[in-house]
């Protein structure tokens, strides 16, 4: 039995501690925040991300828990409609993909593990030691046989194990920003969205959410900011947003008074090794394919089901490597194309993404557009055979 530490409660960090204490492993996840995170955004489950899923015996939970979306309408600057899509067909999700909210998804892998892996919250890691020795913000030091830095994009984990984040960082030319906001529009279950030349609005409202929540994408060269000033963002995506119609305006009013506020760039994280000594990387940490993929969720999936068996099934962490690699490069590759979709970068760009959404009902060869929106997507998602590990 492995004594074994996770930087990070979010969905690779308590996925990782469920594969692992089932594996047979003493786990600790040592989370910054208080508690485990809730709320945040809506997230997408897809191919062997599902199988995983259906192995932890979740699958009827995030069924119960999907947010069952069903339309999209894009809107003018005047608030007019330009179209209304299938949500599924504007998230480029095939029926048999599941959308849940993070927070959701969190607090089932949570309780999954809360009763046989000790978490300590309001506190992170410091420095780790070649022997395995790490040191934390308040608890005393402890040593452990390995590492898991389950720690997103800005992984403090792999900054002490393998140097400072712009070295792995590939940006994609964008940001994006996420809150949750009154949700004056009225929505039930249904996205609104607003889009101009380099600029992105998207409000939307899930199943058994009162409220809503405002998503806003635009392009930009890199931006000096603190990431831990809220307030500062905020400036910087009032500034970004300045000028765009549509109830943009009033949706920024909202943002001052959100306190789940979400801002960073579009970026992803490439490293030719997830692994160095007593440390692993799992999910963003090592991985990120950036929102614009639609996939960081199923990538920290897979990649906490294949670290785990493994590290127990005799591959270690080259097998971690081997096994993974092949379907986190299928996936991050679709990032780069997803954004230019998502933010048009020149009128005549916008123009004809406006008029393919119109024409798509009423296309002959609808069949075949749906196909090239979506089949990459499921491809990339289907891009590795899971082994039965514990069988």
């Amino acid at each position: 039995m492995t004594n074994i530490l996770i930087s990070g409660a979010g969905i690779a960090g308590t996925a990782s501690a469920y594969w692992l204490r089932r594996h047979g492993h003493t786990v600790t996840v040592v989370e910054r925040a208080p508690a485990i995170r809730t709320g945040g955004y809506k997230v997408d489950i897809r191919g062997a991300a599902l199988t995983v899923v259906e192995r932890m015996g979740l699958l009827d939970a995030v069924r119960d828990r999907s947010t069952d979306m069903r339309v999209a309408t894009t809107y003018d600057a005047q608030g007019r409609v330009v179209c209304t899509l299938d949500a599924a067909l504007f998230g480029g999700r095939t029926g048999a993909d599941l959308e849940i909210m993070r927070g959701d998804l969190n607090e089932l892998l949570y309780d999954l593990t809360r009763d046989d892996v000790e978490y300590v919250f309001g506190d992170s890691i410091t420095g780790i030691a070649e022997d395995g020795t790490v040191t934390f913000e308040r608890s005393p030091s402890r040593r452990f046989d390995l590492v898991v830095g389950a720690d997103g994009m800005h992984s403090t984990t792999r900054r002490i194990a393998f140097g400072a984040e712009p070295g792995f960082t590939r940006d994609l030319g964008h940001y994006i920003s996420i809150c949750t906001v009154p949700n004056s529009l009225g929505l039930d279950r249904e996205e609104a969205v607003h889009a101009t030349v380099g600029r992105t609005a998207n409000v939307y409202s899930t199943r058994r959410d009162r409220n809503a929540k405002a998503l806003f994408m635009w392009s930009s060269e890199p931006l000096r900011y603190d990431h831990r000033d809220v307030a500062g963002q905020k400036k910087l995506l009032e500034r970004a947003m300045d000028g765009v119609g549509w109830r943009v305006p009033a949706l920024l009013e909202a943002v001052h008074e959100a306190d789940d506020f979400y801002f960073d760039s579009v970026s992803q994280i490439h490293m030719d090794r997830w692994s160095r000594g007593r440390v692993v990387l799992v999910g963003d940490a090592g991985y990120c394919a950036s929102p614009a993929s639609g996939q960081g969720t199923s990538l920290a999936l897979v990649g906490a089901y294949v670290l785990a068996g493994e590290l127990t099934g005799g591959g270690g962490l080259e097998g971690y490597e081997r096994e993974l690699r092949p379907f986190v490069e299928a996936n991050q590759a679709l990032g780069p194309t997803n954004v230019k979709g998502m933010v048009s970068g020149s009128r005549a760009a916008l123009w004809f993404q406006l008029r393919m959404m119109r024409l798509l009902p009423r296309l002959p060869g609808r069949d075949r557009m749906i196909e090239r929106i979506t089949g990459p997507i499921a491809r990339a998602a289907n891009a590795i055979t899971l082994k039965s590990y514990l069988e």
